[in-house]
């Protein structure tokens, strides 16, 4: 349960980093406050998340699934950045598995 919490957290950080180029350095209300909500959301199940998952590995996952968000907002794609992008999600990988043990 908490592995889905910490996704959930990580999909609501990609929301709020859209959200701010959206605001338009909050001049833009709606998106301000939609940045806002999904900041709060994504932090309180990043915190709920972290009740049984080491503090080290909650946070490495929800940074990287916030990096893999750059493959759906059409940010520049280069064969380097999708390898350090696949390191981050191998590391994010291996921690889980060590985190059973």
């Amino acid at each position: 349960m908490n592995w889905m919490l910490l996704i959930c957290a990580g999909i609501f950080e990609i929301c709020w980093a859209v959200g701010l180029k959206s605001s338009h350095g909050f001049t833009r209300p709606v998106p301000s406050l939609l940045t806002v909500a999904a900041m709060a959301v994504s932090l309180l199940l990043l915190s709920f998340s972290m009740r049984t998952l080491p503090l080290g590995t909650a946070y490495a996952v929800w940074t990287g699934i916030g990096a893999a968000g750059m493959i759906f907002f059409g940010e520049s794609v280069s064969i380097l950045r999708i390898l350090c992008l696949a390191l981050i999600l191998s590391g994010i990988a291996g921690l889980k598995i060590l985190a059973q043990k």
